[in-house]
């Protein structure tokens, strides 16, 4: 891992060994209201509880899901110690561990993040990581029969985007 060439400036931490392959991925889902869902006799996975997106200084590009999270937490009215389950897009390794250290300060339990593994592990197909995150946690969240899943990413430019899911099994 020490010889590898650093991605994006001389002398950086980021390089191929530690960041997520870009790759081919297609993932789709149905978002509706409650109303449609009744109408077309639908059973819904989760339901939408809180949502936020929000930016931080580019040069920490990757962070963005921190106060994003934070106002995905307001919006649904619960706290951090009430996440049941987390997928967190791992662009970068460290990316990823500063955003857990500072989930951990909310009350995110990071023994919580990327049960079924992550970005570096498996992937990040640019135009459908979110589908795949929320799909992921959406099923995770039946599967274990827990109640609240976070699904959060990092957006180029120091942005961020978070969703609180609540389970409807």
């Amino acid at each position: 891992m020490n010889r590898l060439r650093a991605a994006f400036e001389m002398g950086g931490i980021i390089t191929a060994g530690n960041a997520s392959a870009v790759v081919d991925g297609a993932a789709a889902m149905v978002i509706g209201k409650e109303s449609d869902v009744q109408k077309h006799g639908l059973k819904p996975l989760v339901r939408i509880v809180g949502m936020g997106v929000a930016s931080c200084d580019s040069k920490i590009m990757g962070w963005g899901p921190v106060p994003a999270t934070q106002k995905a937490l307001e919006k649904a009215g619960i706290t951090g110690d009430q996440i049941d389950l987390v997928e967190l897009n791992e662009a970068f390794a460290p990316q990823a561990l500063a955003c857990m250290r500072d989930f951990e300060g909310m009350g995110i339990d990071p023994e919580k993040v990327n049960l079924s593994g992550g970005a570096i592990a498996l992937g990040h197909p640019l135009g459908a990581t979110g589908a795949i995150l929320t799909l992921t946690c959406a099923y995770a969240l039946r599967r274990t029969e827990k109640r609240f899943g976070l699904v959060t990413m990092c957006i180029g430019g120091g942005q961020g985007i978070s969703l609180v899911l609540e389970s409807m099994h």
